[in-house]
């Protein structure tokens, strides 16, 4: 991974943004000659600058081998730049579905490049935030009629839905002469979880089922009791995975939910239950909350102001009680 660091004036913002209006928000992407830039490096500048120098001197002092290294070395400039172009020209970018993140955490882009045709060496992706050149960028090579993979990571600031941020692939195979590179805008958009409070509160106390008599413990390990043995007839949904790989290990039983018990408590994550503090941080506590009794494998109902989640639990409904954390407005 390669730093790099620019300083942009308000003409090059201009620019990008032009080069933007022309670029379509899409999650695949075919680098053609439409879409690929070239320019000179600065190394480049000043192989240029070198050429000129050297033609100047042959032509005034009538060296024939100076001719003939002007222009070798010219040749293999052009040849150089028509290869830096060629590099990303004919590579397909996808955007893999992305997985949720947290707040804070670190989000992840899985970018996979295709070749249909030659390999292609030294290509480099790299995130833009705020219209900024890629400040890092990840280099991998492309075999041909191969894919390669890359992971692109930015950190989320804040919560709710967001656009990605735009993608920069470029090259400099292979004498770094010419800088080629392509602009893409991913389509899809990340769903950014509030970040969960750290360390978390205690859950709040399961609430009383009218005429429920049996109170939802929590036993010394953390887990929720509320379980017993496995009986024949029980159905697979009923079974604690997580508690019967511990039972199998030393009494080789499977352990099944009571749900019995279960009806008689439900624990509820409360915004009113949540005390003092701003709209984020009650937001930071009820997602420690939640995942907390998702990890208990507990059954739980969220109440936000003008939004109630029902009693449930799973992967579905934690993803449900996820985003609606995620997309609260006050």
């Amino acid at each position: 991974m390669t730093a790099v660091a620019t300083t942009r004036g308000p003409w090059r913002r201009r620019i990008d943004a032009w080069w933007q209006a022309r670029s379509p928000h899409t999650d695949s992407l075919l680098l053609t000659q439409r879409n690929v830039y070239i320019l000179p490096t600065r190394g480049g500048m000043l192989f240029c600058f070198t050429l000129g120098v050297l033609l100047i001197a042959s032509i005034n002092y009538q060296l024939n081998l100076g001719y003939v290294l002007t222009f070798l070395l010219t040749g293999s400039g052009v040849v150089s730049m028509h290869m830096t172009h060629n590099t990303l020209r004919g590579l397909t970018l996808h955007l893999r579905p992305l997985a949720p993140a947290f707040a804070g955490d670190t989000a992840l882009l899985e970018v996979v490049l295709s070749s249909p045709k030659g390999t292609r060496y030294g290509v480099g992706m790299g995130l833009r935030a705020n219209g900024e050149e890629a400040k890092s960028l990840c280099y991998t090579d492309v075999p041909a009629g191969g894919q390669a993979l890359l992971h692109l990571g930015f950190v989320p600031a804040v919560r709710g839905q967001h656009r990605l941020p735009t993608v920069t692939a470029e090259t400099r195979f292979p004498l770094g002469l010419f800088r080629a590179w392509a602009v893409w805008r991913p389509a899809s958009t990340l769903m950014v979880y509030p970040q969960p409070e750290r360390p978390a509160s205690p859950l709040p106390p399961a609430r009383s089922v009218a005429g429920g008599s049996q109170r939802l413990r929590s036993s010394s390990s953390g887990e929720f009791e509320g379980i017993r043995l496995y009986r024949r007839g029980d159905p697979l949904k009923s079974v604690a995975w997580k508690r019967s790989a511990q039972a199998m290990a030393s009494s080789g039983e499977l352990i099944s939910r009571d749900s019995s018990v279960q009806s008689q408590q439900q624990l509820w994550l409360d915004w009113q239950q949540v005390g003092s503090g701003d709209a984020e941080q009650r937001l930071s506590r009820l997602t420690a909350w939640l995942l907390e009794a998702d990890r208990r494998e507990a059954a739980w109902g969220m109440s936000l102001p003008g939004h109630d989640i029902e009693l449930g639990q799973g992967d579905a409904h934690r993803h449900q009680g996820l985003r609606a954390l995620a997309l609260w407005n006050a």
